[in-house]
């Protein structure tokens, strides 16, 4: 790709101005190193909001976080990665981050929902493999350099298509022995049209090479491969379209979202390979783990001689039998209620538990202060953090033979809510308005609202 961006660069400063390739050269490598380093140093951020992707603390998914702890201490990463989740109920899954510690991960509410803890590690395991092999960093780079190259040739040939002077120009120097210019010109065109077609090849074929060798690690990681192939065959069938992806962004899933089959010009124009191609080689895998193992059944499934895996991972590899199934003790509908439930958590409702045993939710632009439960007809009152500890205050002051009025709480004194002796999830609203989530698992003594970082002290069991 570099060579082709280069000769690229070359021929179009020649057809331009003869003598100027050289120019065109540097022109095309400084193009490359300016979208090298805005990708290098932001690639991530502006993949996670491209996607709609928002950072999760392990209050909000205790498992998740659970199965990235696990993974990163089986790949030996020195931090854990930062964990997002996609408001969409595709299933599917990206890593982001230029090295393992500048690392994120981000897996849609579809994924939590309806794959079980074997298949959620497949997959998590699949993507900190992209991270711990520097796959994130090289395909991004990888992209960069197709996208100069599109970008050159579009430019030079639509310059071309306008510059009808310029045309008669080389007529006339081609007539006056200009010759050479006329070829440069016919050499520049020629390569503005198949450099972004080859290149495009190449990036597509160094994808799906580091797609097996994910594959690969990911089995290794959990020495559970019937996890991840499971995990892949569920989002086969999946029939929700990712509203999230779109062509630039779909390369980065553990699924391409517009070509899952990954059968186009015969799988050379694809991103990915085949799910199903995937699926089998993991399952013929038997019953040891290692690299060796892997690349042994994709020679076996592919009938050739030479292997998928690199040299590198081959030469110190080891190993291990396969683990049995972990089991999981939630089922489809528990799994199902409570990604929704974080979902809904992430976008700021408020939830109200009512004696009855149902959970009224409510969005964020609720501004009522009370609401009717619709299974049991009482009224539930909106909690709200400024009224409750005005009242704490008023009743203190009482206490203490004073007027019994509350102070002033928006001067930013810290806020006082008690937890629900349950244990659930339970919704205040900050002095500022702020709907706030308390997680059954937290166990700090307070918090702050995220929007004026203002204390909520939090009392109770």
């Amino acid at each position: 790709m570099a060579v082709l961006l280069l000769a690229l660069g070359f021929a179009i400063g020649e057809a331009v101005t003869p003598g100027a390739g050289v120019l065109g050269l540097v022109f095309a490598a400084g193009v490359w190193v300016v979208m090298s380093l805005v990708a290098y140093f932001q690639g991530d951020n502006v993949l996670l909001a491209v996607s709609g992707a928002r950072e999760i603390q392990k209050s909000d998914h205790p498992q998740l976080f659970n199965i990235v702890e696990e993974m990163q201490i089986a790949s030996g990463m020195a931090k854990t990665p930062r964990v997002f989740i996609m408001n969409d109920m595709a299933l599917n899954a990206f890593a982001a981050g230029r090295d393992p510690d500048r690392a994120a991960v981000a897996v849609t509410a579809g994924l939590l929902g309806k794959l079980n803890r074997d298949e959620l590690q497949g997959v998590i395991a699949h993507e900190m493999s992209h991270i711990l092999n520097r796959d994130v960093l090289f395909m991004t780079m990888t992209g960069v350099m197709l996208g100069s190259i599109v970008m050159i040739s579009d430019l030079f040939l639509r310059g071309l298509m306008r510059a009808g002077t310029r045309s008669r120009r080389y007529g006339r120097s081609n007539r006056n022995g200009g010759g050479g210019a006329a070829i440069m010109i016919v050499v520049a065109v020629v390569l503005a049209v198949l450099a972004p077609l080859i290149a495009q090849l190449i990036y597509f074929a160094v994808s799906r090479k580091r797609e097996y060798l994910a594959d690969a690690n990911a089995a290794v990681l959990t020495r559970y491969p019937e996890g991840l192939a499971s995990a892949l065959q569920a989002i086969a069938v999946d029939s929700v379209p990712l509203a999230a992806a779109n062509k630039a962004t779909a390369p980065m899933f553990i699924a391409n979202p517009f070509d899952k089959a990954s059968r186009s010009f015969f799988g050379l124009a694809s991103t990915h390979p085949p799910i199903e191609d995937r699926i089998r080689v993991l399952r013929a895998m038997g019953g040891n783990v290692s690299f060796q193992a892997y690349d042994a059944a994709w020679r076996a499934a592919h009938g050739g001689r030479r292997g998928v895996m690199p040299v590198s991972v081959l030469r110190d590899d080891k190993t291990v039998p396969t683990r049995e199934n972990g089991g999981d003790a939630r089922d489809a509908r528990t799994r199902m209620r409570e990604a929704g439930d974080l979902l809904r958590k992430v976008n700021q409702f408020v939830f109200l538990p009512c004696v009855c045993g149902l959970k009224v939710k409510l969005p964020p632009e609720f501004r009522q202060d009370s609401v009717a439960c619709p299974r049991c007809g009482r009224t539930l009152a909106v909690p709200n953090a400024e009224t409750a500890v005005a009242a704490q205050a008023g009743d203190m002051l009482s206490e203490l033979g004073g007027s019994g009025q509350a102070p002033d709480v928006r001067a930013g004194a810290p806020l006082r809510v008690a937890r629900p002796a349950a244990r659930s999830w339970a919704t205040i609203k900050c002095a500022c308005g702020q709907p706030v989530q308390i997680s059954p698992n937290l166990e700090a003594p307070a918090m702050a609202c995220p929007s004026c970082g203002r204390t909520i002290q939090i009392t109770g069991p």
